[in-house]
């Protein structure tokens, strides 16, 4: 699938709900606090795009403004992005979402760790089999069920060992702490803690692939994050810290949406507002001229 046609996983109204949902205020609060009128807050929140009052909820709520304001006018997409041989992203349908799992192998041993089952593992099996992979590690992002939902078939045609962070509860799946290596051949992945979307959120971070990857489930997604089902404050901080401290050239694997990069969502993500000397100088944003499809997430 090309990355530059997958829809981005969230809208600008997404971002602005995950953000008011997050930090417990409702319209009348943010109407308040921004000092518009009520009937145009909820307008704002419902879809309809007036630039001042964006940028003023964007304000209030700690966004980066004008960035989501790009995202509101369709201006933002990570566009074209190959993961490296030896991995791929395979999706599947799960309700009216569609939810990514990954398949990384070593290309000399033929050893390979699965990320993520997504709702139906077909895909991945007949990859296994026609690659002639040795399936060793299942690891998991999270316990959400459109992530695991065929872990017990895969754990029975192939044998391997699932595994989960410690702080997520799922019957039958080994757990560990964050800062566990696995090495699997050649490859050598390292676990970061990215909860807040759920309790044990995971990232692992790949080391030994042509190019650095990090599957990062549901903490971050192309200009948006994971709803903060458990923190907001933990999701806005482990992702700064876990996620968009690695490399700027690091390839992110979300478990929604397209592919994009540290130095893309460093850049252009409205969660995470850098100052603007170290945006424009470090990590300059990438805005693709033509608009982009969007959907509206759960």
């Amino acid at each position: 699938m090309n990355n530059a046609s997958i829809a981005l996983e969230d809208t600008w109204v997404d971002v602005l709900q995950k953000a008011l949902r997050g930090q417990g205020l409702t319209e009348e609060s943010l109407a308040k606090r921004t000092g518009l009128p009520l009937g145009d807050t909820r307008s704002l929140l419902s879809g309809k795009l007036a630039p001042d009052h964006l940028l003023a909820a964007a304000h209030v709520l700690g966004l980066w403004g004008d960035r989501l304001l790009s995202l509101a006018r369709g201006q933002y997409h990570p566009g074209s992005i190959d993961l490296p041989e030896g991995m791929v992203m395979l999706t599947s349908t799960w309700g009216e979402m569609l939810v990514h799992s990954y398949l990384a192998w070593d290309r000399t041993t033929r050893q390979a760790v699965a990320f993520d089952t997504g709702a139906d593992a077909s895909e991945m099996l007949n990859l296994i089999r026609d690659q002639q992979l040795k399936l060793g590690l299942i690891l998991l992002t999270h316990g959400h069920g459109d992530h695991l939902f065929d872990l017990d078939r895969i754990v029975e045609k192939t044998g391997a060992t699932a595994w989960i962070g410690e702080k997520e509860n799922i019957p039958g799946v080994s757990v560990f702490a964050a800062g566990k290596d696995f090495v699997l051949g050649h490859m050598r992945i390292e676990t970061r803690s990215t909860h807040g979307h759920a309790p044990g959120g995971i990232t692992y971070v790949i080391h030994g692939l042509e190019s650095p990857v990090a599957v990062v489930g549901d903490a971050l997604f192309a200009g948006s994050m994971g709803g903060p089902n458990v923190s907001y404050a933990d999701c806005l901080r482990t992702n700064r810290k876990e996620i968009l401290s690695l490399p700027p050239e690091t390839i992110l694997g979300p478990g929604h949406g397209p592919l994009t990069s540290v130095g893309l969502e460093r850049a252009n993500n409205p969660f995470f507002p850098p100052s603007l000397e170290k945006a424009v100088l470090d990590h300059p944003p990438l805005l693709e001229e033509a608009p982009f499809p969007t959907k509206e997430s759960r």
